[in-house]
């Protein structure tokens, strides 16, 4: 899977929970089971939450695909 900013928080979790989950909750999403989270894309939730989406979006990318 490659994981853009365009990727859905609930898509990246369903395939990939116990390697990104730390990373998510590292910026601050500490409700990741909560609806809203789970519909939000990594650049949505970057925004809201002050991380660069691209460092966020490498660092998802490395922990998945090794």
């Amino acid at each position: 899977m490659q994981i853009t900013k365009d990727s859905i928080i609930g898509d990246i979790l369903d395939a990939y929970a116990e390697q990104t989950a730390p990373y998510f909750i590292e910026m601050g999403m500490h409700c990741l089971g909560c609806p809203s989270a789970r519909g939000e894309s990594v650049a949505q939730a970057c925004a809201v939450h002050g991380v660069d989406a691209d460092e966020l979006v490498r660092k998802l990318n490395a922990a998945v695909n090794g």
